[in-house]
């Protein structure tokens, strides 16, 4: 007959996953932080327009050089940021995916 108490085997292995899926959920936060400050850069135009972002895709600056600025031709310049602001997501995504594929399935995930 299994030992289902305190001390019992069952209760030893129920100890032991919640330990571990503590250690995982702490992980996982400490993979969020760094997400948050991970900076990505994403371009267009041989870096006419310059996005930055963090691993989250949250934008935080948006550099263009003044010679894509032409008044006559503002859809030039709203692809240029498309284009980089769409670099950015790519390579975000990439680096999210790499640093948060082992919890998934886990409850954390923005893509």
């Amino acid at each position: 007959m299994a030992n289902y108490g305190r001390g019992g085997a069952m209760g030893g292995n129920m100890q032991n996953l919640m330990k571990q899926a503590q250690k995982m959920q702490e992980e996982m936060q400490e993979t969020e932080k760094l997400l948050d400050d991970w900076e990505i850069v994403g371009t267009a135009g041989g870096e006419a327009v310059v996005v930055y972002m963090n691993a989250k895709k949250i934008i935080d600056g948006i550099e263009i050089d003044k010679s894509v600025i032409d008044p006559d031709d503002d859809e030039l310049l709203e692809d240029l940021v498309l284009a980089a602001i769409n670099d950015g997501y790519k390579k975000a995504e990439g680096v999210y995916k790499e640093k948060m594929g082992k919890f998934a399935g886990l409850g954390g995930g923005l893509f």
